[in-house]
C-alpha cells in the first residue's frame, strides 16, 4: 500500500472499457455547431467580408467576424498570473483577428444548428485582405524594413535576454594558445503534439453564467482568461475538465474556449460545441518553437571546457503564447548542464513571426536546448580526439551544483550513476571501439546525451496547489484535487500518496477525476513535471491534517484519558464538565498522537491493537447525538522549493547511407528522478517520452510554403509521427536517491524522457558515419544529399572521409 508500489491506475478499466466520460461524450443533443474561419493568408489585414451567401445556408444561427468580437487583447499561455504587471503574460490576441499573421489565423466563425450547415456556410464566406509579404525565418523578422507584427514590439523583437559568466569574453578565452575552437549553425524544426483528442469544449449559459466543458490541462487558468478575453468577472464563468486524451502542453494554452464562451452569448446563451478537426490542431493552435543557434566554443587538448559563445533565435511564430520563457530555459540548460573554465556568453531572441504560433510542448525549451549543447559537447569531444563519455564526466554539472541565476539546486545528485549505468547496459567501450573503422554503405554507431530538469516553475512563477479529503459515512475518502489528470497517471499517484499519509487503502480513496472550477480546490494545472512535487506536497500537508481529525475524533470517540490524568482533570476540561466533555477537550490536546491508522483501521500507535474501524468511527462521527462532525481537511501548498532531475540517453543505430535510413538497434534512458511513487507508471512514462523523442530525432516536422505560410503536412498521412512499427524496444533504469524538497523524495520525471533522446541518435549517427548532422529531423532526405556531397555514396562513393563535416 502507498509510495512506492506498482499500484494499477485508479482509472485504468473506465479507460480500457470505454466508460471513461470525454468531453465529446459529454455534449447534450441540442447543443449548436461553431466553425472557425481561418486566414487564407499569413500576413495582412482583413478588409471586409462579404457573408450574403454564407448567411443562405439553411441552418445558420449566427456569423460573427472579427469586426464584432470585444477590442480586447488577452494572454493564452497556462501560466500562474502575476499580480505585478511587469510580469504578466503578454496580451497580443483578440477572440478573432483583424490584422493576420499567420495562414489560418481566426477571423470569423460561424454558429449553426448542425456540423454540415456550419461547414457549409464557413466555405462561402468570402473575404478580402490587405496583404504583406511573409516573414518565417527569425533573422529576416528583425531585420530594418520588416513588415511590424505587433505595433507594440518593434523590431518584432518579443524579448533578448543575456549574461556572462566568468571573466572577459569568449574571443580573450579562445585565444589561449592551444586550444580548439569550433564556430557552428545548429537548429531545430516545429513540431506538434499530436495528442489523440483534439482541443474541444462546449459552452452554454446558466443562471446568468457561463459554463465551458472543454479538454484542457488548466482549467482554474482557462477560467481566468476567458474572464480576461470577455471583460467579465471570474465569478461569471464556470470550467468543467472531464477526462482528457492527452495534451503534451498544447492544452496548457487556453486554446478556443474564450471564443466558444463568446459564441455562447451571441446564441442567447444556447449551448455552442467547438470541436476542431485534425489539421486545424497541426495548423492552428500551438508547436514546439525552431530554434537556429550560432555557437562557439574552446577546448583543451586535455578535454577541459575552456569557453562558449550562446547565439539563439527562437521562432515565436505569429502571437506571444509562452513567448520568451522558451528561450529562456533553452539557454538554462547550455549553462547548467557544463560549466566553462573562463567564460559562458549567452544571448538569446524570441521573435515574432508569419509561422505557426510556438508555445509548450513537453520538456517546454529543453529538448531543443539539450539538443545543441549536446551536439557541442560531441563536437567539441571529436575536436581534440576525446571519447565523448569521459568528456561529459569531466565537464558536466558536478554535485552541489546551484544555478547562479535562479538558486535552483542538486538536492540530490545521480546524474553520474546515470551515465554509468547508460554506459554499461550499452556496451560503451566495447562498442565504440568496434565500430570504429568501418566501411560499406551501412554502418553502426553508439552516442549519448545528457540532460538536467528543473521540478516546477519556482522561483521563476508561483507554484501553489489545494487539496480536500473528505471522510465518507463508511470510512472510506473522497480525493478532490485542482491538479489535472491529462493522461500521465496523475490521479494514480495522488491516491497512492493520501493512502501513504493516511493509513486509508486505495481501495478505500475515491478521487474525482474531474476539475470543476465552482467546487475543486485551486491548482494552477498540469505542466513542468509539477504535479507530484508540488501538487504532491498539497495531498501530503492534507493528509496529514486530515488523519490527525481523524484522530481527535478517535480520542473523543475511545475516552483517552491525558496521559496520567484522570478524565475530568484536564487542562481544558473546565469544573463540573461531564465525562464526554473532558473527552473532548483531552482529544483536543494530545491524546490523539498515541493512535494510528493501518489499513483503514485506528490501532494503538505503540502495541498495534486494534481499537476500531474507520467505517465504525465515521459513521458515529456523522450521526452522534452527543458530538457530530463532518471530518474535512483542505489545505494549501504554497511551494517555494525545487530540484533539479537529471539523467542519460545511450542509443545504438545503423544507418544504411544509400536509402538514408537509421534504424536504432538499441537504446535507453536512465533517470534520476528522486523516489518513485509508481515504479510502473514511471516505465510508462519514460517510454511514452522516449517515443516522442525518437519522432522528433528522425520524422517530424511541420512544413510550410515558403512563399505563402501555408501548412504542408497538416494531416496525420503527411505529418510523420512513429508507429508500432516503428519503435524500437525501449528500455528504461532509474537511479533512486531520495531528494530531501520532495514530499515523498521524489522529483521531476513527467518531461525528462524527452528531452536526450534526439542528441543521443545524433551523435550515434556521428559515430558512425563521422558526419555531424546539425539539424533535425534526421530525415533520409537530409541524410543521402549529405552523404552524396561528402562522396561517401553515389558516383563519388569511397571510404569515409577523415575530418568532420556538418549540416
Amino acid at each position: 500500500m502507498g509510495v512506492g508500489s506498482s499500484k494499477n491506475r485508479v482509472d485504468a478499466w473506465e479507460k480500457v472499457t470505454g466508460q471513461a466520460k470525454y468531453t465529446a461524450d459529454l455534449m447534450p443533443q441540442n447543443l449548436y455547431t461553431a466553425k472557425v474561419v481561418h486566414s487564407t493568408i499569413a500576413n495582412g489585414w482583413v478588409k471586409s467580408f462579404d457573408l450574403e451567401e454564407a448567411l443562405k445556408v439553411p441552418g445558420v444561427v449566427k456569423i460573427v467576424t472579427c469586426f464584432d468580437v470585444p477590442d480586447l487583447q488577452f494572454p493564452t499561455p497556462g501560466h500562474p498570473w502575476s499580480v505585478e504587471k511587469a510580469h504578466q503574460d503578454i496580451k497580443d490576441r483578440k477572440l478573432l483577428n483583424r490584422r493576420v499573421r499567420m495562414y489560418g489565423d481566426d477571423i470569423a466563425a460561424v454558429i449553426a444548428e448542425d456540423d454540415i450547415a456550419a461547414r457549409r456556410a464557413a466555405d462561402k464566406i468570402k473575404v478580402e485582405y490587405e496583404e504583406y509579404p511573409v516573414i518565417l525565418d527569425p533573422e529576416a523578422s528583425m531585420k530594418e524594413g520588416a513588415p511590424l507584427l505587433h505595433e507594440e514590439k518593434p523590431g518584432n523583437v518579443i524579448a533578448h535576454t543575456s549574461f556572462v559568466l566568468g571573466d572577459g569574453s569568449f574571443e580573450e578565452a579562445a585565444c589561449e594558445e592551444g586550444l580548439a575552437v569550433i564556430e557552428k549553425e545548429y537548429r531545430t524544426q516545429p513540431v506538434q503534439h499530436c495528442h489523440i483528442e483534439v482541443p474541444v469544449s462546449y459552452a452554454y449559459m446558466e443562471k446568468g453564467r457561463i459554463v465551458i466543458v472543454t479538454s484542457t490541462q488548466i482549467p482554474h487558468i482557462v477560467r481566468r482568461v476567458v474572464s480576461q478575453a470577455l471583460g467579465i468577472s471570474i465569478g461569471q464563468i464556470r470550467v468543467i475538465k472531464p477526462y482528457i486524451g492527452g495534451g503534451f502542453g498544447n492544452k496548457q494554452d487556453v486554446l478556443y474556449e474564450p471564443l466558444n464562451a463568446f459564441l455562447c452569448t451571441q446564441a442567447g446563451g444556447h449551448g455552442v460545441r467547438l470541436e476542431l478537426s485534425r489539421e486545424e490542431t497541426l495548423g492552428c493552435t500551438r508547436v514546439r518553437h525552431a530554434f537556429t543557434w550560432k555557437i562557439k566554443g574552446a577546448v583543451r587538448e586535455d578535454g577541459t571546457l575552456v569557453a562558449r559563445k550562446y547565439e539563439a533565435y527562437s521562432n515565436q511564430g505569429a502571437y506571444a503564447s509562452h513567448a520568451h520563457a522558451i528561450a529562456a530555459n533553452a539557454a538554462n540548460i547550455f549553462k547548467q548542464l557544463y560549466q566553462d573554465e573562463k567564460v559562458l556568453e549567452s544571448d538569446s531572441y524570441t521573435v515574432y513571426t508569419n509561422l505557426m504560433t510556438g508555445g509548450a510542448m513537453r520538456g517546454y525549451g529543453i529538448p531543443q536546448g539539450d539538443f545543441v549543447t549536446e551536439c557541442v559537447a560531441d563536437d567539441l569531444a571529436r575536436a581534440v580526439g576525446m571519447d565523448p563519455l569521459e568528456f561529459r564526466l569531466k565537464n558536466c554539472v558536478k554535485e552541489g551544483y546551484k544555478d547562479p541565476h535562479l538558486g535552483i539546486a542538486f538536492h540530490s545528485y545521480g546524474l553520474k550513476a546515470c551515465i554509468e549505468k547508460g554506459k554499461e547496459y550499452i556496451r560503451w567501450e566495447e562498442k565504440r571501439k568496434a565500430y570504429e573503422n568501418q566501411s560499406g554503405p551501412v554502418r553502426r554507431g553508439v552516442g549519448m546525451a545528457i540532460f538536467n530538469y528543473k521540478t516546477g516553475v519556482y522561483p521563476i512563477s508561483l507554484e501553489t496547489s489545494s487539496c480536500r479529503m473528505v471522510l465518507n459515512q463508511d470510512g472510506s475518502m473522497q480525493l478532490f484535487m485542482g491538479a489535472t489528470e491529462i493522461g500521465q497517471g496523475a490521479d494514480t499517484v495522488f491516491t497512492q500518496m493520501a493512502a501513504e499519509i493516511t493509513g486509508i487503502t486505495e481501495d478505500r480513496i475515491h478521487i474525482e477525476t474531474v476539475q470543476d472550477t465552482d467546487t475543486t480546490p485551486f491548482d494552477t494545472g498540469a505542466y513542468a513535471s509539477r504535479q507530484t512535487y508540488v501538487s504532491g506536497k498539497a495531498v501530503k500537508k492534507t493528509g496529514e491534517l486530515f488523519k490527525q481529525r481523524i484522530l481527535e475524533y478517535a480520542a473523543f470517540k475511545l475516552k483517552l484519558p491525558c496521559g496520567d490524568m484522570p478524565l475530568g482533570e484536564g487542562k481544558n476540561a473546565e469544573a463540573g464538565a461531564g465525562v464526554s466533555e473532558a473527552a473532548e477537550a483531552c482529544a483536543e490536546s494530545s491524546a490523539w498522537k498515541g493512535l494510528d491508522i493501518k489499513e483503514n483501521q485506528v490501532i494503538d500507535k505503540a502495541s498495534g491493537e486494534v481499537l476500531l474501524s474507520l467505517a465504525a468511527l465515521a459513521e458515529e462521527a456523522l450521526y452522534s447525538l452527543e458530538k457530530s462532525v463532518h471530518i474535512t481537511a483542505e489545505t494549501t501548498s504554497h511551494c517555494k522549493e525545487n530540484s533539479f532531475a537529471s539523467g542519460a540517453c545511450f542509443a545504438e543505430v545503423e544507418v544504411d547511407m544509400p536509402v538514408g535510413k537509421i534504424r536504432i538497434l538499441d537504446i535507453i534512458n536512465v533517470h534520476d528522478s528522486g523516489k518513485l511513487i509508481n515504479p510502473s507508471l514511471a516505465k510508462a512514462q519514460v517510454h511514452g517520452g522516449m517515443s516522442m523523442g525518437i519522432g522528433y530525432a528522425l520524422s517530424e516536422e511541420l512544413l510550410v510554403d515558403e512563399k505563402t505560410g501555408r501548412p504542408l503536412n497538416a494531416n496525420l498521412l503527411d505529418y510523420k509521427i512513429p508507429t508500432a512499427m516503428d519503435t524500437p524496444d525501449l528500455h528504461t533504469d532509474f537511479v533512486e536517491m531520495d531528494d530531501p524538497t520532495g514530499p515523498f523524495g521524489n522529483k521531476a520525471l513527467g518531461e525528462p524522457p524527452t528531452i536526450p533522446v534526439a542528441p543521443a541518435i545524433r551523435n550515434a549517427v556521428l559515430h558512425a558515419t563521422g558526419i555531424a548532422f546539425d539539424s533535425l529531423p534526421l530525415s533520409p532526405q537530409k541524410l543521402v544529399e549529405r552523404f552524396m556531397k561528402e562522396g561517401m555514396i553515389g558516383a563519388k562513393s569511397g571510404k569515409l572521409k577523415g575530418g568532420e563535416t556538418h549540416v
